[in-house]
This record gives structure tokens, sequence and C-alpha cells, in this order.
């Protein structure tokens, strides 16, 4: 089991992979339609775009919780 210390860093690994494998796939679906390679052109996009939207993610998340917490109240 992972410890909960790293419950911030694993919520983005696992963020960053699925939007990044749903994103991926609308764009490859849109740029090639259904052809026979469709599901390894996707992989391959899926892997590359998932390399940069987790560090992404560990980068952007503390200055989109400060966002979050300015622009909401507690009513």
């Amino acid at each position: 089991m992972i410890p909960k210390k790293y419950a911030p860093q694993l919520f983005a690994f696992i963020l960053s992979g699925q939007m990044s494998l749903v994103i991926t796939g609308v764009a490859t679906w849109r740029a090639l339609g259904w052809t026979p390679d469709f599901g390894s052109q996707w992989l391959g996009a899926w892997l590359t775009a998932w390399v940069i939207a987790f560090p992404t993610v560990l980068l952007l998340s503390p200055p989109a919780r400060i966002a979050v917490r300015i622009l909401t109240s507690e009513r």
C-alpha cells in the first residue's frame, strides 16, 4: 500500500493518466478517424501526452488550489 503522504502525487498521476487518455482518444479519432491502426496511434499519443501531463499537473495544482481558494467563499 502507498503511504498517505504521497496521496497528492498519486492523485495527479491517476488524473493526468485518465485525462490524457480521453483527450488523446478524441484528438486521435478526430485526426485519423477509425483506421485499422487507431489503437496503436492512440496509445503512442497517450503515452507521449501522459509524460507531459503528469509533471504539468504537479506544477499547476498548487496555483490552481490558490485560485480556487481566492474565488470561492464559505457562504
